[in-house]
């Protein structure tokens, strides 16, 4: 097919011949089976300083990933060139690979009957008709809020407009072909605050699918001149064993752990503490893990998995027990399970239990620490073992006190898991996993 024929065809046609163009190659070099993934991603994204106009970026991208099996052995690769010969040379290279690969019965295609047939309308596509002078002007207004919040606002990190669109589609040797669109805009702004302890940084920013569906720009300039002023004149903590509250956007990480923990992948390697928890209270009772991908709008929306199997609500964790894992194709077979529908991850998870306002929360602690900000990647899924640099507020009799830095929080992911105390109804929407604060009964803190 020569690449005049493909130009002039419409974007959503000229990805399908790819995908057929790539799959047919892919059988005449021989291979059992094969599937594609070929993107298209378009977008502007405008960033002010002090003031000034800084960046103004554009980006038009075109690529594609291709994984063919022949007789067990799999190989893959991937460019971002769609010239004819460019992807003839790329799905040789896939099946070079493939011939000089091991033999594994696990690789292969997703069942054919578990293919998504039906694809829905999710309404994720929200184009955003974005000027690099709207742009500028929003940038603008963000950092001129954060700048003008309060005296103590010195300089500035920034911000920056962002609008995203991307169409991925997926095609396989059982005849399947599906695609999805979707668009991501986003306002960002961050500022340094300074007095005579020294200077603090913060940020804010909001996404969402639609461009109505942002935060006021002025206000998010607001939020991170706010979030900065008030982590001025830290001190420190003594050392001790302490409640521990997680403001919602360092508690989905908390939650993404344990997703982490029941994946199929970390799984069948036995490299998570929760290995074979079919069964297991993992949280307190009445809380638990579900995953809506059909959800109109969601960030984390999707009809189909990376291997192109339907997606469908389910629950990870029921009353606080582990009733199924986090699964795609190949982890399901090495595990003798059946896929899950999460071949490249969990979409829109929903972390629930007893809710309460964020106050309630906070008011419910005698003494203890309000984290803000996570540093460090001190988490072992293997064995649990928890400790990271923290940032945030310190909490007497419920109330805010000091802002807190240089702290570590320790404990074990197992025992934070089972001693959640409480969850706020401060939901980020900003997030594929959809949590509140979480308050965890006790770790360890300690200054660093």
């Amino acid at each position: 097919m020569s690449r005049k024929d493909l130009t002039e065809r419409d974007p959503g046609e000229r990805l399908d011949l790819l995908v057929g163009e790539i799959l047919a190659i892919a059988r005449r070099e021989g291979a059992d089976a094969a599937e594609v993934a070929v993107s298209e991603d378009a977008g502007i994204s405008v960033s002010v300083r002090m003031g000034e106009l800084e960046t103004v970026e554009f980006n038009r991208d075109r690529g594609f990933g291709i994984t063919v099996y022949f007789a067990g052995h799999k190989g893959s690769a991937s460019t971002s060139d769609t010239m004819p010969e460019a992807v003839e040379a790329t799905v040789r290279a896939a099946c070079n690979i493939a011939r000089f690969t091991e033999v594994d019965p696990c690789n292969g295609l997703a069942d054919a009957d578990r293919m998504a047939r039906d694809v829905p309308d999710l309404d994720l596509d929200h184009p955003w008709a974005l000027t690099p002078a709207e742009a500028e002007r929003i940038a603008r207004e963000a950092e001129d809020a954060a700048r003008g919040t309060d005296e103590r606002i010195t300089n500035s990190d920034g911000a920056g407009v962002a609008s995203h669109r991307s169409t991925t589609r997926y095609g396989n040797s059982h005849g399947f072909i599906a695609s999805v669109t979707g668009t991501r805009h986003s306002i960002s702004c961050g500022v340094i605050a300074s007095d005579s302890s020294g200077m603090q940084r913060d940020h804010w920013y909001t996404v969402a699918r639609t461009a109505t569906g942002l935060e006021g720009a002025a206000g998010v300039g607001a939020r991170a001149a706010q979030r900065a002023v008030a982590r001025l004149q830290p001190r420190t903590v003594p050392t001790g064993r302490y409640p521990v509250l997680f403001a919602p956007e360092v508690a989905v990480g908390l939650v993404a752990h344990l997703i982490g923990a029941l994946s199929g992948g970390a799984l069948y390697r036995k490299a998570s503490f929760l290995v074979d928890s079919i069964g297991r209270q993992v949280l307190p009772r009445g809380f638990s893990l579900t995953e809506e991908p059909h959800l109109r709008g969601g960030l984390g929306s999707a009809a189909f998995d990376a291997d192109g199997v339907a997606t469908y609500e389910k629950a990870f964790v029921t009353d606080g027990v582990v009733s199924s894992y986090v699964l795609g194709s190949y982890s399901a077979r090495r595990l003798g399970l059946a896929s899950t529908g999460n071949s490249g991850g969990v979409h829109n998870p929903l972390f629930d239990g007893p809710r309460r306002s964020a106050d309630a929360l906070r008011a419910g602690v005698a003494r203890g620490l309000l984290v803000t900000e996570l540093m460090g990647g001190g988490v072992n899924l293997v064995t649990g073992d928890y400790s990271r640099g923290a940032a945030g507020f310190w909490i007497e009799d419920g109330a805010i006190v000091h802002a807190v830095e240089e702290a570590t929080i320790a404990s074990n992911l197992s025992d934070m898991l089972r001693s959640i105390v409480g969850l706020g109804d401060d939901v980020d929407p900003r997030f594929n996993i959809r949590c509140g604060s979480i308050a965890v009964g006790e770790m360890t803190v300690a200054a660093s």
